[in-house]
């Protein structure tokens, strides 16, 4: 109300009664009370402007007379930041040119911040458009696939190391990451789960993927030449039966992921070596499939895990999974028992146990007076069972062991992977598998 009274007064008092200095003082006092008024809308706020500018138009001097003859000489109001001019009085009967309307630039708009919208504080899309996802490997790995299958259409980064993919999620660099955690026939990656306690990143879903491995040479490269094969530990373990009988009692060497090592073979040039890698990973860096699905099982999967920042809301009307990791600082092993008691009470099905050494407490000391002092190996247990932290039955059990458990953490509760399998597609690798001639 103070802004409007000023702007109003203001506008009202005939020009020649506002001397230079006097024009100041209530500009400045104008100018004030616009900024002290909360809230003032933007658009009032320019009007104010341009009528301040418009009685500032045509100097101090003069009587009312003056003004009056000049009156159809009056300057147009002054266009505000690149605004309209205001509809021009209709002319008169000898009309005289309309002068050009000046250009006041207050506050350049081009500098003015960018409002946030509803698009800024929304999460990213689940769907993966323009998700980014980080992986362990190279272009070509298995784990590239995985990131696809869980997020179609997503901008996958590829890291050197899975503790790079961690921190990736972590320092927002990537929105999710994908990670293996257990293979049907090489079991538990365990790097992964020691990983899954030190970051505080939440499981959001899981994937399986199944692993159709290659054996890759250079082109025009035969069996008979190769002197070594390269590949991820948990590749060379699942494929050794198959090379085996193959005849391939070549040496075999560990790489840090499948895609990676075909990659080695193809920079390197070596015609003596070859890679276990995906199809893919062949197309990808020119290399020839000397043998296809070496893998020693054809139903060989892998399970992956989709990390985020936050966790999801569990939900009950579909099938979900939990994931968490607990501890005892003194009862050690004895503590499976009650917590498996726990679960089997509410009938809750497991799907998973793994345990990992207490990095902090690996070793207890008991001692006895009796017999002496007895060292125990301390451990860590991860669990999953098929329940979703919305149902009360995981709610209870989750209450109760936490009674008898000095450490317990929820890694996660995320919908199960229920993507059918091909069975015409494992049938048909069983055959080839049957029928192989080396």
């Amino acid at each position: 109300m103070e802004a409007a009274a000023v702007l109003d007064a203001f506008s009202a008092a005939p020009r020649h009664q506002l001397r230079p200095a006097a024009w100041w003082r209530s500009t400045r006092l104008a100018s004030q009370a616009c900024r002290a008024t909360a809230p003032f809308a933007r658009a009032d706020w320019q009007t104010a402007c341009a009528i301040l500018a418009s009685n500032s138009t045509g100097g101090g001097g003069g009587g009312h007379d003056a003004s009056s003859s000049s009156n159809n000489n009056r300057q147009p109001a002054p266009r505000v930041n690149g605004q309209k001019p205001l509809p021009a009085p209709a002319p008169a009967l000898e009309a005289t040119p309309t002068p050009t309307p000046a250009e006041l630039d207050l506050v350049p708009v081009s500098n003015l911040p960018r409002p946030l919208s509803i698009s800024d504080l929304s999460p990213a899309p689940m769907h993966g458009s323009q998700l980014r996802v980080a992986y362990q490997g190279v272009p070509g790995a298995y784990s590239e696939a995985a990131a696809a299958k869980a997020y179609p259409g997503c901008d996958a980064i590829p890291c050197d190391q899975f503790e790079v993919a961690f921190q990736a999620v972590e320092l927002w660099i990537a929105d999710r990451a994908v990670l293996p955690v257990e293979n049907s026939l090489g079991g538990s990656i365990h790097r992964n789960y020691d990983l899954l306690l030190r970051h505080r990143l939440h499981i959001v879903g899981e994937v399986q993927l199944p692993v159709h491995h290659c054996l890759l040479a250079l082109p025009g490269v035969r069996r008979e030449l190769l002197t070594r094969v390269i590949s991820h530990p948990q590749a060379l373990a699942q494929c050794e039966l198959t090379l085996n009988a193959m005849g391939l009692n070549v040496a075999r060497e560990a790489f840090d992921d499948t895609a990676g090592a075909a990659e080695h073979v193809a920079a390197g040039g070596l015609r003596d070596t070859a890679a276990i890698a995906s199809a893919r990973a062949a197309e990808l860096y020119g290399l020839q499939v000397l043998a296809d699905g070496i893998q020693d099982d054809a139903d060989n999967v892998t399970r992956f895990v989709m990390l985020a920042r936050e966790p999801i809301i569990p939900r009950t009307d579909r099938p979900f999974k939990t994931s968490i990791v607990f501890a005892h600082d003194t009862d050690g092993t004895s503590v499976l028992f009650k917590v498996l008691s726990a679960f089997a009470f509410r009938d809750i099905s497991l799907t998973k146990i793994e345990s990992r050494p207490h990095r902090h407490r690996p070793i207890r000391l008991v001692d006895d007076t009796n017999v002496g002092t007895a060292k125990h190996f301390e451990y860590m247990f991860y669990i999953d069972f098929q329940a979703s932290m919305a149902d009360v039955r995981a709610q209870n059990a989750l209450a109760e062991i936490q009674e008898f458990t000095s450490f317990l953490r929820v890694l996660g509760s995320y919908p199960m992977d229920m993507t059918p399998w091909d069975a015409a597609l494992s049938s048909s690798s069983r055959a080839d598998d049957s029928s192989r001639q080396y």
